[in-house]
């Protein structure tokens, strides 16, 4: 009996043995070839040295028919997908407070593309279907790299499947929209299935090196559309600017970091936080009220310091938007960038601001406003990218926020792109805020004035005086609404001087 159960374990050593890279010596030295990490390595690198629970690492390709058993063991070494449980940044976060994350413990998906270009086979699909199901039953969040070419064909050991189309792992996937936190990494090729799998994630990050579409070259090719290197379709340049990718990586390590990083705004509060300066925010703005300036040094003048970071920075420009700490505690920032636009909204930045929006109110997470837009971007050109239709959008995401949501003006505060940015309008938010140089309207100010008074206007036939009275109604127009006398009516809650932004937002996220 001893000598057989020692001999079941010198198997079963064997057997796990080949699904590592010391046994895969030539998969994983094709994989540093090309600068890049191991399926293990990238597990190992995301561990951070905890105990990995892995589930069906035996697992094989379903091509018995069409290769021998003992190959397939390492050269399909778990069917190309790794997955398990882990506990990650149990070093940073607390785990309190937090909304549906119960613990550290984190769902891990690792696409192999060293096993049949990452491809997707019967296995595979079972594979992920269990782990997805354990993320949803554990309510355990989860991050997944996508690398591979999408649906495989060779599967010959499964012959009573026809069309595939029965497989459930898509609509599983996206099914825990909402119920958990999903973070999609991608480096290299990530075609067809893989993509649709990192498309419907919640976070995506994706290196430099890395082409994404719906489609590879045979598929494309397939279908008479020409002929590609997978190199052509997809690039980062293209999928970060339409807003595919939330966050480019430099490389795979770098992406792991940002993935850990990403995670911990769902897990709870930070055990050690550091403030800014209170004199940060002293001279962020320029004395004239027409020039420009960084919104980023605004925002990292609130939050705790080397917290925030920016979700879409390369997509909708006209907003800036991502996750921050103010004394510890996760909260999404949601800013205008006046540098794009003059801080208008337009397209681009409303669909990226509604889907940033309901992530945060799907966990809980409450959301700080920085206002200062002229509006919504308007203008025919703009409308044929159905302005009407997402830009209203907003209006229906703002009152569906049920988190604590505050709002500080910083200077322009007009018309219904304000509104959007202060979840409906003024009394919307739970507590809400400007800064002295606050300036608020139906309208811009400039705009307001030649509509309005547009006879008094041309009836001035002298163009000096012309000028000299506009010069005037703007100036009355400007002091009527002046954050002051703004709040003298009870518009706005408050008007706070700009170095007590953080202990003021930092009260009302407490509540």
């Amino acid at each position: 009996m001893g000598n057989k159960q020692d001999l079941s374990i010198l198997e079963l050593v064997s057997r796990l043995k080949n699904t590592g890279d010391k046994v895969r010596t030539g998969q994983a030295e094709k994989r540093q070839a090309k600068g890049f990490n191991t399926a293990r390595q990238n597990l190992e690198k995301l561990c951070e040295g905890n105990s990995f629970q892995e589930y069906g690492q035996l697992a094989v390709a379903a091509q018995r028919q069409r290769k021998e058993y003992l190959d397939l063991q390492t050269e399909t070494a778990a069917d190309g997908v790794i997955t398990g449980i882990v506990a990650i940044n149990n070093k940073r976060v607390d785990i309190e407070n937090s909304h549906k994350v119960a613990s550290h413990n984190t769902i891990l998906i690792v696409n192999d593309y060293s096993v049949l270009a990452g491809t997707q086979g019967y296995y595979h699909h079972l594979k992920l279907d269990r782990i997805i199901d354990i993320a949803r039953k554990k309510q355990l969040p989860v991050i997944m790299f996508t690398e591979g070419g999408g649906g495989r064909p060779g599967d010959t050991d499964v012959t009573t499947i026809n069309s595939g189309l029965q497989c459930t792992t898509f609509s599983r996937w996206a099914g825990l929209a909402g119920k958990v936190p999903r973070i999609a990494v991608n480096n290299g090729y990530c075609f067809a299935g893989n993509a649709a799998l990192f498309g419907t994630a919640d976070i995506t990050i994706a290196t430099k090196s890395s082409s994404i579409g719906m489609a590879g070259p045979a598929m494309i090719e397939g279908g008479g559309l020409g002929q590609f290197t997978p190199a052509e379709i997809g690039p980062i340049t293209t999928q970060a600017s339409n807003g595919v990718v939330d966050i480019v990586a430099e490389n795979e390590d770098h992406a792991i970091e940002l993935a850990k990083f990403c995670l911990s705004f769902f897990q709870g509060k930070t055990k050690k936080w550091q403030a800014p300066s209170k004199s940060s925010l002293a001279n962020v703005l320029p004395d004239d009220r027409r020039f420009a300036y960084d919104i980023t040094k605004v925002i990292n003048g609130i939050v705790d310091i080397g917290s925030f970071i920016e979700i879409g920075k390369n997509y909708g420009g006209a907003i800036t938007q991502g996750f921050a700490r103010i004394e510890g505690k996760a909260v999404g920032i949601i800013a205008n960038n006046c540098k794009v636009l003059g801080g208008a909204i337009d397209v681009d930045a409303a669909m990226k601001l509604n889907r940033f929006m309901k992530l945060c109110e799907q966990f809980n997470i409450p959301i700080m406003s920085l206002c200062d837009t002229p509006g919504f971007m308007v203008g025919p050109n703009h409308e044929k990218s159905g302005a009407v239709r997402y830009l209203s959008e907003l209006f229906t995401t703002g009152a569906s926020l049920s988190v604590t949501f505050v709002a500080v003006v910083i200077r322009k505060c007009y018309g219904l792109g304000a509104q959007a940015m202060l979840s409906g309008n003024t009394s919307s938010p739970s507590y809400m805020l400007s800064w002295p140089q606050g300036e608020f309207g139906a309208m811009g100010l400039e705009g307001a004035i030649k509509l309005g008074f547009k006879k008094e206007l041309e009836a001035e036939t002298d163009s000096v005086k012309r000028q000299a009275l506009f010069d005037k109604l703007l100036s009355k127009q400007y002091q009527n609404g002046k954050a002051l006398e703004v709040a003298a009516v009870l518009e706005i809650d408050a008007v706070i001087e700009p170095s007590e932004t953080r202990n003021m937002v930092a009260a009302a996220l407490g509540e």
